[in-house]
This record gives C-alpha cells, sequence and structure tokens, in this order.
C-alpha cells in the first residue's frame, strides 16, 4: 500500500483525469479499501480541495475545480517558498519576469483556500542588486509575519537585536521598535523591511533576520508617500546613504588584479566582470572623485585606471596626501579636505541610513 501522502496524489490525479468516479473503481485503482478512500477524500476536503459526493446506485466522487494541470498539494512552507521563488524572479535579469507573475497566478488559482491565501499575503519587492557577504537565513514565519502586517497596514511591533546573529561586535541587545510597515524587500541577499518608526518619526530599514515580531499588531494606518517615489528608488538610494539622487554622482571604472569573486563579496552598488581568474573589472560610484579612489584603494591589489581622468587625478590627489603623511606626518599642521569627500566601508554590511 503507498504512503499517505503519495496516495493522496494519486486520488487528486485520478479525480482530475475523468468528471466522475464510483468509490469502488477509486478503491480499486488505488488498492485500498472503500473506507481508506472515504478518509482520504476527507483529508483533501480538510486541506481545502472541493471534492464533491455524487450520489447514484454506486456512489463516487468528484473534484468540483477542474484546471488544465492536475491538482498541486502544497503544505504551507512549499507555497511561501514558491511564492517567494517568482516573484523573486524579477531581478534574476533573465528576462522572465512577466512570465513568473503568470507562472504564480497559474499555480495559485489550483491551490486549496489556505496557501493560497498566504500567497496572496505574502508580497515581496525585489530590488535588483549585487549581493552582500554573507546571505542571511530569515524563518519563514517570520517572513509572513511582517507580509501580513504589510498586507493588513497595521502597526507593527517587534524587537530588534542590535547586532547581527553570529557576530560578535555590538552588544546585542533587542530594542522594542513600532512602525508603520511599508514593504517587504529582498535586496543584494538579504531581507529587509522598509517603515515608518513611529517613534524616530523617520524612514527606516530593518533587517529581517534580526526581527522577532510581536503579537497583536496595532491599530490600522493610512500608508505614507515614500521617498524617491517608488519602494526599489527608496532602497537604492537609502544603501548609497541619499533620499534623493537616483545615481552616483562620479562614477568609474578600474581593473584590479584581485579575483572576481574576491571583489564582488564586498562591494554593492558595483558591476564586477571577471577578465581571467585573478584580475576583474569593476565600474563603482561614489559622492566625489576622491572618496571613490579612497574606496578602490583599500583593496590590497594593483590597479589600472581606465575612466575617467578624473579618477586618475583623484589617485594623485591621494598619493600625495598619503606621501606627506608617510614621510612628514602632521607636525601639528592641517591639510584642506575635499569638499564632498566621504569614506565608504567597504567592509560594511549595512546603509548609513538603515537600522
Amino acid at each position: 500500500m503507498p504512503k499517505t501522502s503519495a496516495r493522496l496524489l494519486s486520488l487528486l490525479s485520478l479525480l482530475q483525469a475523468r468528471r466522475d468516479w464510483p468509490g469502488a473503481a477509486l478503491a480499486e485503482r488505488l488498492e485500498v479499501s472503500p473506507r481508506t478512500v472515504r478518509r482520504d477524500v476527507d483529508r483533501l476536503r480538510e486541506l481545502g480541495y472541493p471534492i464533491v459526493a455524487v450520489k447514484g446506485p454506486d456512489g463516487g466522487y468528484r473534484l468540483d475545480a477542474g484546471t488544465k494541470l492536475p491538482p498541486l498539494l502544497f503544505d504551507d512552507e512549499q507555497a511561501v517558498a514558491l511564492a517567494i521563488a517568482l516573484q523573486v524572479a524579477v531581478t534574476t535579469g533573465a528576462g522572465i519576469d512577466e512570465a513568473a507573475a503568470r507562472a504564480l497566478n497559474t499555480v495559485r488559482q489550483v491551490m486549496p483556500a489556505r496557501p493560497r491565501h498566504r500567497i496572496d499575503t505574502l508580497r515581496v519587492t525585489a530590488v535588483e542588486g549585487p549581493t552582500i557577504r554573507p546571505a542571511t537565513q530569515v524563518d519563514s514565519g517570520v517572513l509572513m509575519a511582517l507580509s501580513a502586517a504589510v498586507h493588513a497596514r497595521e502597526v507593527l511591533r517587534f524587537g530588534y537585536t542590535a547586532a547581527p546573529p553570529g557576530v560578535e561586535t555590538g552588544d546585542g541587545q533587542t530594542l522594542p521598535r513600532r512602525v508603520q510597515p511599508h514593504h517587504l524587500v529582498t535586496w543584494g541577499g538579504r531581507w529587509y523591511l522598509v517603515a515608518w518608526d513611529l517613534d524616530r518619526e523617520d524612514w527606516r530599514t530593518f533587517r529581517a533576520d534580526r526581527i522577532s515580531p510581536r503579537v497583536p499588531t496595532g491599530p490600522r494606518f493610512t500608508p505614507r508617500e515614500l521617498p524617491g517615489g517608488d519602494v526599489a528608488t527608496f532602497v537604492v538610494n537609502r544603501f548609497r546613504g541619499s533620499d534623493g539622487s537616483v545615481d552616483w554622482p562620479c562614477r568609474g571604472e578600474v581593473i584590479l588584479n584581485l579575483p572576481a569573486a574576491k571583489v564582488s563579496r564586498y562591494t554593492r552598488d558595483a558591476v564586477v566582470e571577471e577578465l581571467d581568474p585573478n584580475r576583474c573589472r569593476l565600474v563603482l560610484g561614489s559622492w566625489s572623485w576622491p572618496g571613490l579612489a579612497a574606496t578602490i584603494g583599500r583593496f590590497d591589489a594593483d590597479i589600472e585606471v581606465v575612466r575617467p581622468a578624473e579618477l586618475k587625478d583623484a589617485f594623485a590627489h591621494l598619493a600625495r596626501r598619503y606621501a606627506r603623511a608617510a614621510t612628514e606626518g602632521s607636525g601639528g599642521r592641517s591639510y584642506p579636505t575635499v569638499t564632498g569627500e566621504r569614506s565608504a566601508g567597504w567592509e560594511s554590511d549595512e546603509p548609513d541610513h538603515a537600522d
């Protein structure tokens, strides 16, 4: 006798194959007793499949909703995983965003009520960006709780860990937060909640892997307008340290004598192209040319500037400054700083304006 899960799938497939099935015929095909068939039908009904009992001399069953695809049996975690995978597919660059949306809608139509409701509740905004080191794992229950609060537009209370799990920096203190949740976002291999912090009266991005949702949720709220007009623009700007410009004012291209896989672990808003196993092309932006040169210089490798000339001049400017520091010391003198220069930590995990 097949296991219960396999038998349920076989029963669903048979019910899809023709309109009406006598109970005795189903029992014969499945090699079980009519009583077992009745129990299996009850199990499928509990999962939300609309199976109708057919009256008549022989009795039987009918699957009330037919589709071109066989009925699919997903547990709640599988339904969540499928919804996430198809919604995040828009950032793969494979040109399948429209097909992924159609696939999600098709699968949703043949799902029973409970997993279909979970898919409808889960709304993820996938923002295209480079992979951050390291990617983090988030409990699906946390994602569902955050998405449900976003979907219901209800104030969310949660504990927020001050340092990421497994990292020794920071005291690891869990702080209470109270926010209006607006979007659940995936960016660079990590999950973030974009929300209006009610106590700080400002927009914040919270790492989902540090969030411990608390129940019950608070009252409903009217969503505010995000700076930048949409969540993708907001998230990109927030990771760049700005709420305004959609692009870096200074962008340059260099060749580094380092493997692309190593460089990509320490860059966010960058393009890293492998040239050979030990060399890569890096296109990166910053708020100033000296700031960009300083960021690239933190890679301990030989650098070839491809473009533009302003980046070469910035390297020369920093070389003179560093040479003076090495040979003379400060000697009580101060040197002028470059307007707009900004430090950009290449091993930092968080944007300047993110929690």
